[in-house]
């Protein structure tokens, strides 16, 4: 870049907004150009100057981010950042905003030690990179928003008796699908797992997004799709017809015992900029499930996924890299085909069909 990325920060806090000011501006590429208490001086000062992106809070005097967010979308869409605080209600209206055209959730800064600090920091700063390279025609697809559910929903904790199903289950867990996704995943997601039918095997997500969010997002995708969708806990077994969401600001590592899978809830520094990271996923998927796993990798900034998913594509894993034309960000998946370690790129729409085709 040849200029910084211009942020202006909307929040009703006047420690929230210094602090966030602090944290941005000790990146040599961002300037903070403004801040705002509440979206009415946002909406003036943006009159005569108009920001590359806005962090904005949900909860404020006057208009809620929500609704001031729906207005900019309307009149002038730009990358918007919801920044929140730890609570259910914010994390169901962060995700109403993702919905609405916001690019990214991160947490609202707090005191704490100097590492608390430099991981906010880091997240922070990259959020806002990640938005200003969003791709925002990129944001919505154009599939309908929920599938008709014509099969009941199978209870995947069920056992299920008789030795056919008993051999039918055995044969499927041998198999797994591990997913990784960044900026512009909450919707890839959506759309890939809503494809998925009733029987397909057992899939492992990893969706950057704080702590606190994920388990909100995981129930609405299990509200829209056929197949249930939660978020993980430790020692949750990988199962036919269901999608494990990782924790916030917790890695997720898959594991074999036998012939049937199960995923571990680890604590740990960030890595590659993350907790949970897709390189840590896709590594165990690598040593645990190698050949008879399928990766994909989708919309997202930096490069978290692209070691990882080459571990799995040595391994002798199917791989699959989400098309630059249907990618908000077109970060990991071309960090991941640069290094050889994709098999094929499609768009999104056909990524899913193509995971099913893969694993007969």
């Amino acid at each position: 870049m040849n200029r910084k990325i211009r942020v202006m920060i909307v929040d009703d806090s006047a420690l929230v907004r210094q602090t966030l000011a602090d944290i941005l501006e000790s990146d040599p590429e961002i300037q903070v150009m403004g801040t705002a208490s509440d979206p009415f001086v946002a909406a003036k000062k943006m009159e005569a100057d108009v920001p590359d992106v806005i962090t904005l809070d949900i909860e404020m005097p006057r208009m809620d981010g929500l609704t001031f967010l729906r207005k900019i979308m309307a009149q002038h869409p730009m990358p918007v950042i919801i920044c929140s605080s730890l609570t259910e209600k914010n994390s169901e209206l962060s995700l109403q905003a993702m919905d609405a055209g916001a690019t990214e959730i991160i947490t609202k800064p707090r005191l704490g030690t100097k590492k608390f600090f430099e991981e906010s920091r880091v997240r922070i700063v990259d959020a806002v990179k990640a938005a200003f390279q969003a791709d925002l025609s990129a944001k919505r697809s154009r599939l309908p928003e929920k599938p008709r559910q014509i099969e009941p929903r199978l209870n995947a904790d069920a056992v299920i008796p008789g030795p056919a199903r008993g051999r039918e289950m055995f044969q499927t867990t041998d198999r797994v699908v591990v997913v990784g996704a960044s900026t512009g995943g909450t919707e890839a997601l959506r759309v890939f797992l809503e494809s998925m039918p009733l029987d397909c095997p057992g899939i492992v997500v990893v969706q950057h997004m704080p702590e606190h969010f994920t388990r909100a997002f995981a129930q609405r995708l299990d509200s829209s799709c056929v197949i249930n969708v939660k978020e993980a806990a430790d020692s949750d077994p990988v199962l036919r017809g269901r999608a494990l969401i990782a924790q916030g600001n917790r890695h997720l590592l898959l594991k074999r015992s036998g012939a049937r899978y199960y995923v571990q809830i680890k604590d740990g520094p960030l890595v590659s900029r993350h907790r949970p990271s897709v390189d840590v996923l896709f590594r165990s998927a690598a040593r645990y499930a190698g050949k008879n796993a399928v990766g994909v990798i989708m919309t997202g900034m930096g490069s978290d996924g692209a070691s990882g998913m080459k571990e799995l594509h040595d391994a002798g894993a199917f791989t699959l890299g989400q098309s630059e034309a249907s990618c908000v960000v077109y970060g990991m998946p071309q960090e991941a085909r640069k290094l050889g370690a994709v098999d094929k790129e499609l768009p999104l729409e056909k990524m899913a069909p193509q995971v099913l085709k893969a694993l007969k």
